[in-house]
């Protein structure tokens, strides 16, 4: 990118804005946050594009730009618990699900929510780019600027934790304990 080619720079923050932004809005839970996060992440892509090497690609820089300044601004705080509004794509289908159903995925939902919610930080980090923005492992790694394998480590431990955190909560609802409820975040689509 030449250091004068706006269209280019505009180019480049319209095909990765979205990544960007729920990685952000999912590490954040904040809407009003990830908006910031994003800007800032594009103010400093813009301010180093002479830097932006042309053959590699920018999404593992442009990454790293955003998590710091997800946990910079959150003061390493832990994953948010708030809701993410159900997308159209749910509400556009030929037959409504059952209200068992809804009451079942709701459940799912929130349970899921918890378990990401307690998972260390480098585990969080790897399921949301992993799993929410459907980035290959590779890009994973890039992004976090860990080695393939490591970040092959990482998913597969958090998905290990998260299986013990279904366990304990399908354990603890059929002992009458109940966990803390409310509104899950979840995001469709995506790559």
């Amino acid at each position: 990118m030449q250091a004068d080619d706006l269209d280019a720079f505009e180019a480049l923050f319209r095909r990765h804005r979205g990544l960007i932004e729920r990685t952000a809005h999912a590490l954040t839970g904040d809407p009003h946050v990830a908006e910031e996060v994003l800007q800032d992440t594009f103010l400093r892509a813009y301010r180093h594009r002479q830097t932006l090497r042309l053959d590699v690609s920018p999404v593992p820089w442009l990454y790293r730009v955003a998590l710091n300044l997800c946990y910079s601004r959150l003061g390493r705080r832990k994953l948010a618990e708030d809701p993410i509004e159900e997308t159209a794509a749910a509400t556009l289908r030929d037959h409504a699900p059952e209200p068992a159903e809804l009451a079942e995925r709701e459940e799912l939902r929130q349970a899921i929510r918890r378990g990401v919610a307690a998972l260390p930080e480098k585990h969080q980090l790897v399921i949301v780019l992993y799993y929410l923005n459907g980035l290959s492992l590779q890009e994973t790694a890039d992004a976090l600027g860990i080695r393939l394998g490591t970040a092959k480590s990482r998913i597969h431990y958090a998905l290990h934790a998260l299986r013990e955190h279904m366990a304990n909560d399908r354990q603890d609802a059929s002992a009458g304990i109940t966990a803390p409820t409310g509104p899950i975040r979840v995001r469709t689509g995506g790559r």
